[in-house]
């Protein structure tokens, strides 16, 4: 009986999340604004481009943070918060007169509030979706990545019809409509399943015992999945912050050539999202995120052993883009396998860290040592540490009493 009365709420809430997570992805079209924007203030466009590592950092730190939020306000007054917030700090950006206030306007605040929606709206969203948890996932990330394919050409156009500060004022309008929309539309998922709710629910792997953000810290594979993410992410967000850069100064290509980089990636994102989103439901999830990494382990293999040319650049680039948009789809899902769905936007929220980490990894290593050569390198490292992890992880046990916490996993050699 109780299953049937949710329902409605299930669909309302995937609907809002779908609405307001394709609005929140509309940040990614942040490098149209790089050019205008260092015109504008009469800054190189590098410092400029810095404001988006700040508002992934930012959005990052939001993320972890959202769990609690939504403890004390629920989901749906955190989600509105979110869209006011958005809004507000597009419209401030458009009134940045210096690099420090586009940093804290369009880095700091930008971020916070996509950070605060977007991964708690996730996180409920999945829960409500035991035995979909992929394809439930494949739908809300699936929706943030084609938000920033379709604000693309949104923002083209108002940056063409309209001057920066116009462009700003209305695409934060839309943005904030669409959340708070979205965020009318969802329910808070039920805080705890029972034992008699659980028992149909038949997952891939066994279902996870519930551990608290306390707990999760402490085990082995809390770290190494910790490990393979950041390492993912640091792959996929140096890759598709620089592909046109890379297309144009290490393989030699045309401006125009090198360009067609930025829709390989978009499709090649969009398709891991929702390939190995539908896929981590059949398959048990870490064997999908051992083919994801080893996806893009030979995408950065192929950037520095293969001799490039325009179409095994775009294979190595779609290679890394497609692993990157399919591991951060499936990790909700999979971290939920691992410590449960209870806390599952704290344990999430930490890991999720590694995203702000890798945002800005990739882009000093670079500075530091000199260019794509030794980044591509320290990549491949990580990736076949992250693969190796990938083979032996297994899922930690405890049982339901608090006091057998950290004791059971070392008796099952779960690591």
């Amino acid at each position: 009986m109780k299953r049937h009365l949710t329902k409605p709420k299930n669909w309302s809430t995937l609907l809002g999340t779908i609405m307001a997570q394709f609005a929140l992805g509309s940040v990614y079209t942040w490098s149209l604004f790089n050019s205008p924007l260092a015109s504008k203030l009469e800054e190189p466009i590098s410092q400029v481009a810095f404001s988006f590592g700040i508002l992934s950092l930012a959005l990052a730190i939001a993320s972890s943070l959202s769990g609690k939020l939504q403890d004390r306000f629920g989901v749906r007054n955190v989600t509105l918060g979110s869209g006011l917030l958005l809004g507000a700090s597009l419209l401030l950006a458009s009134y940045a007169s210096n690099l420090w206030m586009l940093y804290l306007f369009a880095g700091v605040l930008v971020g916070f509030a996509d950070g605060t929606g977007y991964l708690m709206t996730l996180s409920n969203c999945v829960k409500f979706f035991p035995k979909h948890k992929g394809l439930a996932s494949a739908c809300a990330i699936g929706a943030y990545g084609l938000g920033s394919l379709g604000f693309k050409y949104i923002n083209m156009y108002l940056l063409t019809q309209f001057g920066l500060e116009q462009t700003f004022g209305v695409w934060g309008t839309i943005a904030m409509v669409m959340v708070i929309v979205g965020g009318l539309l969802m329910s808070d998922a039920p805080v705890k399943s029972t034992s008699n709710e659980q028992t149909p629910v038949a997952s891939t792997p066994q279902p996870a015992s519930e551990f608290t953000l306390a707990q999760t810290i402490k085990t082995p594979q809390f770290w190494m999945l910790a490990v393979i993410f950041l390492t993912i992410c640091m792959s996929g967000l140096y890759v598709i912050g620089v592909a046109k850069d890379i297309g144009e100064n290490y393989v030699h290509l045309s401006v125009a050539t090198a360009a067609t980089s930025v829709a390989v990636i978009a499709v090649a994102n969009l398709g891991g999202r929702l390939v190995l989103g539908v896929l981590s439901d059949r398959v048990e999830r870490v064997k999908v995120v051992t083919f994801s990494v080893l996806i893009s382990l030979v995408g950065v293999a192929s950037l520095l052993y293969l001799d490039l040319n325009s179409l095994s650049f775009y294979f190595a680039i779609a290679c890394i883009a497609f692993s990157f948009g399919g591991t951060i789809t499936v990790y909700p899902s999979l971290v939920s396998d691992f410590f449960g769905l209870e806390n599952l936007t704290k344990n999430y929220g930490v890991i999720y860290l590694g995203f702000g980490v890798g945002s800005i990894a990739g882009s000093i290593v670079a500075s530091l040592f000199g260019g794509f050569v030794p980044t591509f390198y320290m990549m491949l490292g990580f990736l076949t540490v992250s693969l190796i992890f990938t083979l032996i992880v297994k899922q930690p046990h405890h049982q339901a009493v608090d006091m057998n916490t950290y004791g059971e996993p070392a008796h099952h050699h779960s690591a």
